[in-house]
Order: structure tokens, then sequence, then C-alpha cells
């Protein structure tokens, strides 16, 4: 490109601004600019060109028109080297532009406020701001497009270099940021009417026709779920759900792609129960569950599941850690640990483990809860309804058998059911008395499910129950869960033979409760 000679700057986000235009100024780069921008930098002794004066056009409409005028867009698009170009940019009287520091109007922040009405929001919609930038981005051999404040340096030193231009690999990079940038402005503000939408009761909530995504990348992974795989992590910004996600790391080693997909897992299960609870996660599945009247109790139940395989584990609690619980933690290896708070004697205790992630959610409950989910799949996407379905009243589900369930046996299939959902399909629990006692994961076959989950209870099963997060398809499944000492069941139901899984339990004198509701997980 040539000497940089004019720019416009219009900005939202004044960080840096003052140094960086007073630089161009130095540099003899003559400056267009509107509103607010131009005021701050006459304030501030940069002297500056209104857009109006510029192109004999005033501000119309409450400042909603400035820029969107030939002389503006003509003198970014225009070829320098077309002299067809050239020729009618000089019979209109279009002067080239050659740099644009535009970044946009605050929506984000706009929308993230407590209250903000419809209207404040409509409002804070820019428009010629991205229509400039991507007016520069396209001519960008031409044009320098400067979104992200955190260039400025960048971009004064090469001009500096260059008597007064960029190079193109530059000029190539800030013009490829500036159409991630505006794809996610246009995508929050997609998101966010999508939002309101669903919250007037008149209107169907569909699956949009197109899927509009926003991530930002917050850091890179070592690597992927394998050495040989690269990795990074993005956020969605716009969710206000208590996450790992958002979650803050206060000791340890960054977190890695499988960290963060069994935190989540743990994270995820932790949140179901209102009494105090610890889950251990080990490979993306449950490897022990349980409440207690303490956190330090619940974890020393759920380890006993399957001490095992708790080794090297990741570890959730929906109540704050204190000394007790983080003494019993750093007895042995642990990868991650995510709770709501840590007491600060705890933190201490837990500090003395160098490589120990521990993640800090802040409180779990919250008004806000994300509805969909998705997972990629080769060439295209997979969205859905999260699956949030819960039992209200275990007591009101149907009880298929002559027997019904005890006032205990209750209680343990509600536990049981809610470890069930987050169980790789096909999914068996043993339970009883707050604690998982065996969990048969990700089985080919629910019978194998229920052999495995019995092979890997650590005491006797006598009386306790079994939640399956869909039918049995073969009576089967209750004959070895009966012989392993299972006396109450809860299931979906919905088999073509629920009457020989029915006519089992009642001869072995089990109880049994259909939910209705599958809870497959892949």
């Amino acid at each position: 490109m040539k000497k940089i000679e004019r720019a416009v700057i219009s900005v939202s986000n004044k960080t840096g601004l003052l140094d960086f235009s007073k630089q161009l100024k130095d540099l003899g780069v003559e400056i267009l600019s509107t509103g607010g921008t131009a005021k701050f930098l006459r304030e501030n002794g940069v002297q500056v060109k209104d857009i109006s004066e510029f192109t004999g056009f005033p501000e119309i409409l409450d400042g909603r028109v400035k820029t969107l005028h030939p002389k503006i867009h003509g003198g970014l698009l225009g070829r320098r080297d077309l002299p067809a170009h050239q020729e009618q940019m000089k019979k209109n009287g279009i002067l080239p532009i050659d740099m644009v520091v535009v970044n946009l109007y605050p929506f984000e922040s706009t929308i993230s406020k407590p209250n903000v009405s419809f209207e404040e929001a409509i409002e804070n919609i820019d428009i010629g701001g991205p229509a400039m930038l991507r007016s520069a981005a396209k001519n960008f051999t031409d044009v320098a497009v400067v979104v992200d404040p955190s260039d400025y340096e960048r971009v004064i030193n090469e001009m500096k270099e260059q008597q007064g231009k960029l190079i193109e690999g530059t000029l190539y990079q800030l013009a490829k940021k500036v159409f991630l940038h505006t794809s996610r402005y246009d995508s929050m503000i997609a998101g966010y009417l999508e939002r309101q939408l669903k919250k007037d009761p008149s209107m169907k909530e569909e699956f949009p026709l197109f899927l509009n995504l926003s991530y930002e990348k917050t850091q890179n992974l070592r690597y992927g779920e394998n050495p040989h795989q690269r990795g990074a992590f993005y956020r969605d910004n716009h969710s206000l759900e208590p996450s790992v996600a958002r979650a803050s790391l206060l000791h340890g080693k960054e977190m890695s792609y499988n960290n963060f997909l069994d935190a989540n897992s743990s994270f995820e299960l932790v949140r179901e129960y209102q009494e105090t609870c610890a889950v251990i996660v080990k490979h993306n599945n449950p490897c022990g569950v349980a409440v207690g009247p303490t956190a330090a109790e619940a974890y020393r139940r759920a380890r006993g599941t399957d001490p095992i395989s708790a080794f090297g584990g990741v570890i959730a609690f929906n109540q704050p850690v204190d000394l007790e619980t983080a003494k019993e933690i750093t007895s042995t290896f642990v990868e991650v640990v995510i709770a709501p708070s840590f007491q600060e004697d705890a933190l201490f205790e837990l500090k003395r483990k160098k490589d120990i992630r521990l993640l800090s959610t802040g409180p779990l409950l919250s008004e806000h809860q994300d509805k969909f989910e998705f997972k990629k799949i080769t060439g295209g996407l997979l969205y859905q309804d999260r699956d949030l379905g819960i039992i209200k009243n275990i007591k009101e589900l149907k009880v298929v058998t002559k027997r019904k369930p005890s006032e205990k046996e209750y209680a343990a299939l509600e536990f049981a059911w809610k470890v069930c959902k987050h169980v790789k399909s096909n999914a068996i629990i043993f339970a009883f008395d707050g604690q998982t006692l065996g969990i048969g994961a990700g089985q080919m076959s629910r019978i194998d499910s229920v052999q495995l989950a019995a092979s890997k209870a650590q005491k006797p099963l006598s009386g306790a129950v079994m939640a399956s997060d869909a039918f049995f398809p073969f009576r089967d499944g209750l004959d070895t869960a009966f012989k392993a000492g299972i006396r109450a069941v809860i299931q979906p139901g919905g088999s073509i033979k629920d009457s020989e899984v029915i006519q089992a339990a009642d001869e072995y004198d089990m109880t049994m409760v259909f939910t209705g509701m599958r809870h497959f997980r892949h």
C-alpha cells in the first residue's frame, strides 16, 4: 500500500486511543472523526475534521446516519491500482481513505446491564461502523483497518519502520480480524433477539434455520484429547449459568481438554442434589457419588464406591470445601477439585499439592440456565434441548409391581435416578442410603451393565436399589440384579416385554417404579 495519509476514527472503546491518535498526527495523518470520538480527541489536543465537513452532508436521524456516504465508502472501496476507479473518484470529488479505526457500539455491555430495555439495546446496534469495517477490510491491500485497541502499538511501530506504510501481511491479518469481530457482533445481536422472542409466551420456540454461535478463545491447551491432537478452550460469554467454563482457577496447572470434560460432568451431576454431595468422575463417568452430613463425609462415601477408579479423579462438591475435606482430598492423588468456594485453611492445605487444579464457581443457584446443547459430528452439528428432566415427586410415579417401595427405598431410588442421568448409556446404578454402591457405564448391552455394576460393588448389595437409564428389553437384567441383592428398581419402562420384566420383579418380591422418562447419554 501507499503511505497512510487519511484515517477515519470512530470508537466506543477509547482505550489507548489518545496516544495512538497523537502518533498518527506526528506521522502526518489527517484524522476524520464523528460525535463523541471527535469531541474526546479535540478536548485532548488532537486536531480532527468532522465527517460531516468532509462529506458536505450533516449527521441526521439522531446520529443514525453519519458515515453512510459515497465520499466515505468510495474513499475506502476505490482500488488504487485501477485507473477507472481513480478516474471515477476524481470525477465525484472522492478522496482516498487509507485507514479505518473503528470499534462498534457497545452492544454486549449494553445488554449485560440489569433491566436494560429492548429499545436501548436496539439503539446500540451499530450500522455505520460494521459497514466501514467491511468496506476497508474488503479493500485491505489499500486500506488499513484497526478494530482492536491491542493492535495500536503494533500498527504505529510498523508505520514508523515502513515510512508511514504497513506491509501486506499485517494488512491481511488486520482485515481477517475485522470479519471475525463483525461476525461475533452480528451473532450477539441475533442471539439477543432470539432470547427476546422466547420471553413472549405467544411465540412458539423453534430451532433457528441458521445457527449462529459466538465463542471466545480464552486459552490454548497443551494438547487435545490425546497428545497428537491440538486443542483450545472457548467460552460462551453470554451464558450466565454457574459452570466450569465460568469458574476461577485458584491454583494448579492450566486445565487440560480432558480436565474440562470431566470437571463439567462432575459439576453438572453434583448440582442435582440439595443435600451436601460429592461426585468423583473418571474418564467422563461418575465412579462415586454420595451425600452426607458434611462435605468430608460425602467425599469419603463417594470414594468408597470405587477407590481404585477414584485415584486421579476429578471431584465436585456442591458446598464449600473446608479443612477436613481438604485433608481427605490430599491423602490421595486428585486431578481437579471444583466447588462453590474454598475456606482459607482448606486452600492452604490443598495448595501443598503443586499440580492439583482448584476451581471455584461461586454460588450454584442461578435463575439463568442454558436450555440447549450441541455436539459436533463430521460435516454437521446436532442441536437439542438440554436434558433438564427431573422427578418432581417420586411418590407420584407409577408403581408397576405388587409391592410398593418403602420410604428408604423411595429415597434411594430418587438418589440413584439422579446419578443415572449423568452416566454413559447403557447405564446401571446400584445405590442405597445416599451412596452409589456400583456403577455400570457405557456397555453395549444392558445385562452387561448390570453385571459390571455388581462386579464393582465394594460391599454386599442386599436391599440396595437399581436405576436404569432406559427400559429393560428382557428380564435377564432383573434376574441378575436380584441375585446380586437388589430389591427395588427405577426405570423408564416402555419395552414390548415390560410385562415379563414386571413378572420377574413380582416373582422376586422386588418393587419397581416407571418414570416414563429416558436418560440416554451418548
